[in-house]
């Protein structure tokens, strides 16, 4: 019998998705709002499985997986989904611009609150069962790969709402993103190109590596057992985002009143 592919001109199969698309749809999926928990649960175990499938080895030493954490942190901020402000305007009618903006920040630091949950929910698993515990650095890599692509989220759609504007194009505007996330700042629209090159610079590289050993630190507890972990990673998390998006916040709006014109609704 014909296989599927034998009407196809040329014989070939459809092309498929390379790894980092479809690592970069995985996180782009554990970005959305109000996402079930076993969904993302599933979501952040597939996220632990391309990274495997990647050939990730060695996350067991800590400086490979905060490489690893650079790279694909870099790789996937272009495939992140950022909603322009019409869009949001639609999603969340009849809110000002601070209410919509709290509104954002609640909703992603539940996101990143969940995240650290469902990987606390997989660390539980695999205390129970021992051997599998040996995938826990590439358990904890995925879920702070997760929650920083939440919070770019969040960084790229406040800057929306306070009108600041982002730097055009799909890799300059994820460049800006990294740098915002990394120095906890707006990004400056009066000094083009400030931060943003086609790939990201030695220095900018650093702030991203410096900001990921931090928050993979705090990670750690995603591993305590009996769904502690689930707990308090939870907490950390939306403690973590809230407090990101408070100075972003506070700098945007001044931002926002320097730019030519700048008045707050």
């Amino acid at each position: 019998m014909p296989g599927a592919d034998a009407g196809r001109p040329d014989g070939a199969r459809p092309e498929q998705p390379d790894g980092a698309e479809q690592l970069g749809a995985t996180v782009a999926a554990l970005t959305e709002d109000d996402i079930a928990p076993a969904r993302r649960r599933q979501l952040l175990t597939r996220l632990v499985a391309q990274a495997r499938a990647r050939g990730i080895a060695d996350l067991y030493k800590p400086k490979a997986a905060i490489r690893w954490m650079t790279d694909t942190v870099a790789e996937v901020a272009p495939r992140v989904p950022i909603r322009d402000l019409a869009t949001l305007r639609k999603h969340f009618p009849g809110l000002d611009d601070e209410a919509l903006a709290e509104r954002l920040v609640r909703n992603a630091a539940r996101t990143t609150a969940g995240v650290g949950a469902a990987g606390g929910g997989v660390a539980a698993v695999e205390w129970a069962v021992t051997p599998t515990l040996l995938s826990a650095p590439v358990l904890l890599a995925a879920e702070t790969v997760a929650v920083v692509a939440v919070e770019l989220k969040l960084i790229g759609e406040l800057h929306e709402v306070y009108r600041v504007p982002l730097p055009p194009g799909g890799t300059q505007r994820a460049v800006a993103l990294v740098h915002s996330w990394a120095t906890q700042r707006g990004i400056n629209p009066m000094i083009p190109g400030a931060g943003v090159s086609a790939v990201l610079g030695t220095a900018a590289r650093r702030e991203l590596r410096d900001s990921l050993l931090r928050r993979f630190g705090r990670n750690l507890t995603t591993l305590g057992p009996f769904l502690t972990g689930a707990a308090v990673a939870g907490y950390l998390n939306r403690r973590s985002t809230r407090s990101l998006a408070d100075q972003l916040r506070k700098d945007l709006r001044h931002q926002a009143l320097a730019l030519p014109g700048g008045t707050r609704s």
